[in-house]
């Protein structure tokens, strides 16, 4: 089991590195403001789930499998860019109105949540980020070093939602602005699409 003294040590680091700019605190930041802060912690709450993915995969060896495998990992991450660009084409197209009743639809809560999943377990660089980090705090002498990857996990994700619901909730309250002009509507769907190529593009670019 993990001592209190390691627990509370890993839990900071996992702050530190929530708190680093990157891109999921993007994919936060750009759906908060165009759809407001309950779709952003929806999103939140997607990306955490997928960190579950992620944890579990460290827990059983198949993050091994991917840095192992250079066909599996750049299959993954031929996945994850697909994905982004995909939202890239639909935030570029999407129209901008100040009319209600020619606003496109909102995204259901349930869509934005699926959209943080498939954000976050399409990215290979986080698996292969777990495989890194978490073992550096488990030790055989404790027991279970699978159960101890899993509490680690856990940890993890508590960061991560502290850090990302944050920037959901401050950058909620744009979404009020977006709706009184087109124009910034048009901007920030314009920029969204930029960031998720961008994104994309860093995917795909060996590190």
């Amino acid at each position: 089991m993990l001592t209190f003294d390691i627990a509370l040590s890993f839990f900071g680091i996992a702050l530190l590195l929530a708190l680093s700019p990157g891109p999921d605190n993007l994919f936060v930041l750009m759906q908060s403001a165009l759809w407001g802060r309950a779709s952003g912690l929806m999103v939140v709450l997607g990306l955490c789930t997928g960190l579950i993915g992620h944890t579990l995969a460290v827990a059983v060896g198949l993050a091994a499998v991917f840095a192992a495998s250079v066909a599996a990992f750049t299959a993954l991450k031929l996945v994850g860019a697909a994905y982004l660009l995909y939202l890239a084409w639909g935030a570029w197209r999407a129209p901008a109105s100040t009319q209600a009743s020619e606003r496109p639809p909102k995204l259901s809560y349930g869509a934005l949540y699926r959209r943080g999943i498939i954000m976050n377990l399409t990215n290979p660089k986080v698996s292969l980020f777990f495989l890194a980090f978490l073992p550096q705090f488990t030790s055989a002498a404790r027991g279970s070093v699978a159960l101890q990857t899993v509490s680690l996990g856990a940890l993890f994700m508590l960061a991560a939602f502290l850090v990302f619901a944050c920037v959901a909730f401050f950058s909620g309250w744009f979404s009020q602005h977006l709706q009184r002009s087109a124009t910034t509507q048009r901007l920030i769907n314009r920029l969204s699409a930029l960031v998720f190529i961008g994104l994309a593009i860093r995917l795909m670019v060996p590190d």
